[in-house]
């Protein structure tokens, strides 16, 4: 092994790392310095290094994208589900094909390709890239209502396969140019889609099993998940499934089971997602010679501004406008069509199939992902701001530890930071309003921890160390929160002054605040009201405005709303 070829690529990982925290700062995707880093280090750079093997790339590549997929599975709610499942896949599969269709017709009148090679080049970039837009959104602090965030989170998952597949249909295509391999193709999609899909719901449950009833050091659980993922991964493919699929489904089935040890398995599980995109991307900027961009770049300017500005838009507001989004929702998902790995990944393909044309379909895929990287990424913060998608967040422990021990049963050890204006004055422990499950193991303070008792008072600067359930975490976020948020995310200014029951009736609220909603029957609940205006399935954060009034959900359960902040407009109290 020469050793200089190891020293470069620990380098190029050292510089990217030190290099990330520039991603806040700038407000950029961190995907994007990573490529950077590759590009510099590539021979038109001043690094000077030749790599031109594409087959490493794309076995780096397709590892990578599993991995990524398999942690992003394992962070993806089942909750989520009940909002963002039905608008998400129609997106992520008639919204990528139309996204596909609209770039593939003006890259044929851009490149001068023929059609299905031009539908070819839609269909590569035609997936977007989640992982990125989520790693961004929370590096900058912000806080989506539920409906968007669980769209974009199961997109994320879903539309990569579905940009698969149509690459694969049209190469099949383009290579015979048969009707027999569109048909061909069909069945290849179902086979992929029905294969994908069984074998992740299954690995994922067979996974879950094996986690709880294996015994090893904490350390090897981790390794144990990325493994088998793996090992799913490459039977789903051998099996002529999708083993993108399946490795998502299964993370999503393991991540929403009671697992030993889950909280260090999405520990170590998000360090190996950052190690596969950064992997990733610093091999991708190797494989781009700029000099070779230069040609295509107003024509690939072009086709990038037509995806961010026309055919993403057009496919967001098609397929999600009868699901009950609002047009800053919508705008926002718009928006968020973010271009990142999978385009590039998925621009190998022409090459490892030996395409006339592969070569300039991989540098326009590549420039692609670099303006949307550059123009969509580094405004996703400011723009969810100022279309006021943003909720008040709750809060979360510092640390969460696992207690791998079965007389514990589901709790864990948490560590609460004492934070904020609401500490300023010492409080004993018998009036923080904890829940009746969670118990105060003890208080770190100046270094040193102190056992708990119920009149010791606690104060800002303590570290709160108690037991709790993880189903408890936001009635624990509520009681230990201090910090206060920016101005128009405080409670008061978010959601009103007064709190209501979902079940209260406009006649009561009429009555009781002096308030008239001539355009709604009385006998109408609040939480009907949420439910006409958001086709039965409203979030925390949705509005209802009436008039002079605002109706705000404040709790929800299932598809019902059960507590509405009332907020007056005019910010004046109402009278009585």
């Amino acid at each position: 092994m020469d050793p200089t070829l190891t020293l470069i690529g620990a380098s190029m990982l050292v510089i990217s790392i030190l290099l990330s925290p520039l991603s806040s700062r700038l407000g950029m995707p961190v995907l994007l310095i990573f490529l950077g880093v590759g590009m510099l280090m590539g021979e038109d750079g001043p690094g000077g290094i030749r790599f031109d093997n594409f087959e490493v790339a794309f076995f780096v590549g397709n590892l990578a994208l599993a991995v990524i997929l398999l942690d992003g599975g394992m962070r993806t709610r089942a909750e989520t589900f009940r909002v963002g499942l039905k608008p998400a896949l129609v997106l992520a599969s008639i919204g990528v094909l139309m996204t596909a269709v609209i770039c593939g017709a003006v890259a044929y009148w851009l490149f001068d390709l023929n059609w299905m090679t031009a539908l070819l080049m839609g269909a590569l970039i035609s997936s977007t890239d989640a992982a990125a837009v989520f790693s961004l959104l929370q590096g900058r602090g912000l806080h989506l209502n539920e409906r968007v965030s669980a769209t974009l989170e199961i997109e994320s998952g879903s539309n990569d396969p579905m940009a698969i597949f149509l690459t694969l249909m049209l190469l099949a295509l383009v290579e015979t140019g048969s009707e027999s391999s569109a048909w061909g193709a069909v069945l290849l999609l179902v086979q992929q889609f029905g294969i994908g899909a069984l074998l992740g719901v299954l690995g994922g449950r067979a996974l879950a099993w094996l986690v709880n009833r294996s015994h090893l050091l904490p350390a090897l659980y981790p390794l144990l998940v990325v493994a088998a993922g793996m090992a799913l991964f490459s039977a789903a493919n051998g099996l002529g499934g999708s083993g993108f699929l399946a490795v998502y489904l299964a993370g999503v089935v393991l991540g929403n089971r009671q697992v030993r040890m889950m909280p260090m398995i999405l520990q170590a599980h998000d360090g190996l997602a950052w190690f596969a995109q950064m992997s990733l991307f610093l091999i991708l900027g190797l494989l781009v010679k700029p000099v070779d961009m230069l040609p295509i770049a107003g024509s690939a300017l072009l086709l990038s501004l037509v995806l961010i500005l026309f055919a993403r838009p057009l496919a967001v507001f098609t397929t999600l406008w009868p699901f009950g989004f609002n047009r800053r929702e919508l705008t926002f998902i718009s928006w968020v069509g973010l271009r990142g790995a999978v385009p590039i990944v998925l621009a190998l393909f022409p090459v490892m199939y030996g395409l006339p044309e592969a070569q300039l379909l991989f540098n326009i895929a590549f420039f692609v992902v670099l303006i949307s990287l550059v123009v969509q990424g580094s405004s996703l913060a400011g723009f969810a701001r100022w279309l006021k998608l943003e909720v008040p967040a709750p809060t979360e422990p510092y640390r969460r530890l696992p207690l791998d021990i079965a007389a514990a049963g589901d709790h864990e050890l948490m560590l609460f930071p004492l934070r904020g204006e609401r500490w300023g004055e010492p409080r004993p422990l018998n009036r923080l309003n904890l829940p009746e499950r969670a118990a105060v193991a003890g208080i770190f303070r100046d270094r040193g921890c102190i056992a708990p008792s119920p009149e010791l008072e606690v104060q800002e600067g303590d570290v709160l160390a108690l037991f709790a359930l993880s189903e408890n975490l936001v009635e624990l976020g509520h009681a230990l929160s201090g910090r206060q948020p920016p101005q128009h995310l405080r409670e008061r200014a978010f959601f009103g002054d007064f709190v209501l029951n979902g079940d209260a009736l406009l006649g009561d609220v009429e009555q009781v605040y002096g308030i008239e909603f001539d355009e709604l029957p009385p006998d109408l609940s609040l939480a009907e009201c949420f439910a006409r205006r958001t086709k039965g399935h409203p979030v925390v954060g949705d509005r209802v405005t009436l008039g002079p009034v605002s109706l705000v959900a404040r709790a929800t359960d299932a598809d019902s709303v059960t507590k509405v902040g009332l907020k007056l407009e005019d910010s004046k109290p109402p009278s009585a």
